[in-house]
């Protein structure tokens, strides 16, 4: 299988859960604002969408992360990544992966607009600062969003906390997710990845 990525962007979340799952990877590196591949492919004709993650899995293309992460995590259900499709537990990685995309990717990354006003930034800032109390509660007496192993969700949160350093955000008032993202960074298999794309 291929990752078409760009390094510390959300294709870093199953990048990721690959690793975790002992899947071996072949990464190609996205020029994502010229819409080009390391290898010069026209990335249009890879995904329509224009932006990555794109996962080509030998039988097609899937596109979005939390996508993703749930097809790699179901590639070794030894790992443990994801609970069994139809459980109680899968709906509440899929809750999990929900969040992670819709209240944590899209809002923190909403920052690098290059077209946000400060006016619009410090607005925008206050909805990030709602979803990281609400991430604050949802961590407490946790090791990871669902309890205490870590999952697919994990490393979709992780990718997105990491934006929050460029953005200068004080996490000083979440003790709890400070703490969840130096769990998540001191993983092995986390570091692999951050590794191979050039981030350490």
């Amino acid at each position: 299988m291929k990752l078409y990525y760009a390094p510390g962007a959300c294709s870093m979340a199953p990048h990721i859960v690959a690793c975790e799952a002992g899947i071996a990877l072949e990464l190609e590196r996205v020029d994502i604002p010229n819409k080009k591949t390391a290898s010069g492919a026209d990335f249009w004709a890879i995904n329509p969408k224009g932006y990555v993650p794109a996962l080509d899995t030998g039988k097609g293309v899937l596109t979005e992360v939390a996508v993703l992460c749930q097809y790699l995590a179901d590639q070794n259900p030894a790992a443990g990544l994801a609970p069994a499709a139809g459980s109680f537990e899968r709906y509440q990685l899929q809750e999990a992966l929900n969040f992670a995309a819709t209240e944590m990717h899209k809002q923190i990354g909403a920052l690098f607009n290059p077209a946000m006003t400060p006016e619009m930034k410090v607005v925008q800032g206050n909805v990030v600062a709602r979803r990281l109390k609400a991430l604050e509660r949802l961590l407490d007496g946790k090791q990871y969003i669902m309890g205490e192993k870590f999952t697919a969700p994990d490393a979709y949160l992780y990718t997105v906390l990491r934006w929050t350093k460029p953005h200068k955000i004080d996490m000083a008032e979440f003790p709890n997710v400070q703490a969840y993202m130096a769990r998540v960074a001191a993983r092995p298999k986390v570091q692999e990845a951050l590794q191979s794309e050039g981030l350490l």
